[in-house]
């Protein structure tokens, strides 16, 4: 087992997630769209969605028949600005991409475009369809469910999913302004890289049955799907520091990604049935907006680059010396990961060797192998 942090350059990283992927029965196209969610993820310092949820969370669930890797894309419903689709249990990436692009033609048409969809598969990070809306001078939003984890203000149960609400919005800088995070104080991933890395999670994240907070890493992932534990909304539990906003934020996000589309929501999303793993039909909700319907385009991007930039150039904090804007400390992650590669921790170079080894990938000797063996 490897036993040290180690790297590994986007492009190859990419090129072995899309021959497990296709390995596991996925089309090439649709493996090369999942491998590039995911490396996109650690490419902007997001390691909670990249790399680490390769085989925990995709390989895993393919393995034991929970996910399919044929995407099926059903528009079930549809009028010109919006659509609504039906995932059939297919790969998570590929339908969100599908769907981002979809709205995206219907705001090119119509102004605004919006697309629900139902029976999905977790779609790694909600930037990467936000950033696609950026990319064609647009404004995007992207929201979607996930298993139960939060417990609503004054509650102890696990009852709504992270749900992340997702803005993409381009600058004239050389990052599009983007806020991707969930509506808890914390999600899955960010416990599932402390477990890995032997690390307690901070205090005030989670709670258990009797309100008291949890810090066990192992035992927290155990319990978040026995309704042992539970993830405090963003602000935090009960009302003192606001915490009824992350609760209603999530809720929102539950709405969207499931009642427009009459999908699955809350407790139905536990991926058990009867003791047995079962698919997590999850639902998501794609909106881009055509800025050159409001204004043109340079000058938008200008007036949004000179609120960031005032932003910025604000006081600052004793003991800080720099603001950031949201999507700058990713812009620098991926420049730094350019030139450095991405940071693999030993339970990741682990999960790498296992999901070769077992697919017969022999190609692939990655150079953390060699640094082991000498």
């Amino acid at each position: 087992m490897a036993e040290k942090l180690a790297y590994i350059d986007a492009k190859t990283a990419g090129m072995f997630l899309t021959d497990v992927f296709t390995a596991l029965g996925a089309p090439r196209d649709d493996a090369a769209i999942c491998a590039d969610v995911l490396i996109c993820a650690d490419m902007r310092g997001i390691d909670s969605h990249g790399l680490n949820r390769a085989k925990p969370i995709y390989y895993d669930r393919i393995r034991r028949g929970t996910q399919a890797t044929k995407t099926v894309f059903e528009i079930v419903r549809e009028t010109p600005p919006t659509a609504v689709v039906d995932g059939h249990n297919g790969m998570g990436h590929v339908i969100g991409k599908r769907a981002m692009e979809l709205a995206i033609a219907k705001a090119r048409l119509s102004g605004m475009g919006a697309v629900a969809v139902r029976n999905s598969t977790h779609f790694g990070i909600a930037g990467y369809y936000a950033l696609m809306a950026t990319e064609q001078g647009m404004i995007g939003f992207v929201s979607t469910n996930a298993r139960p984890s939060i417990a609503p203000t004054f509650g102890v149960e696990n009852m709504l999913g992270t749900n992340p609400l997702t803005f993409g919005i381009p600058t004239d800088e050389p990052f599009p302004f983007v806020l991707d995070c969930a509506t808890s104080i914390t999600q899955r991933g960010k416990i599932e890289m402390c477990e890995r890395l032997g690390e307690d999670v901070p205090a005030g994240w989670v709670i258990d049955r009797d309100g008291r907070s949890r810090t066990d890493a192992s035992g927290i992932l155990k319990d978040l799907t026995t309704d042992k534990a539970a993830l405090n909304p963003l602000g935090g539990p009960g009302e003192e520091m606001a915490g009824y906003k992350g609760y209603g934020y999530a809720t929102v996000a539950e709405i969207l990604s499931s009642a427009l589309q009459c999908g699955s929501s809350m407790r139905a999303l536990t991926g058990v049935k009867d003791g047995k793993a079962v698919p997590i039909p999850v639902g998501h909700f794609f909106f881009a907006m055509n800025v050159e319907c409001f204004a043109p385009l340079d000058r938008f991007k200008k007036n949004v680059g000179d609120i960031l930039r005032q932003l910025r150039s604000s006081r600052k904090a004793p003991g800080h010396d720099r603001i950031y804007t949201h999507g700058e400390k990713e812009y620098l992650a991926g420049l730094d990961r350019a030139r450095n590669g991405i940071p693999l921790p030993p339970a990741v170079q682990t999960d790498m060797l296992a999901m070769r080894d077992e697919l017969g990938l022999r190609q692939y000797r990655f150079q953390f192998e060699g640094e082991k063996a000498g």
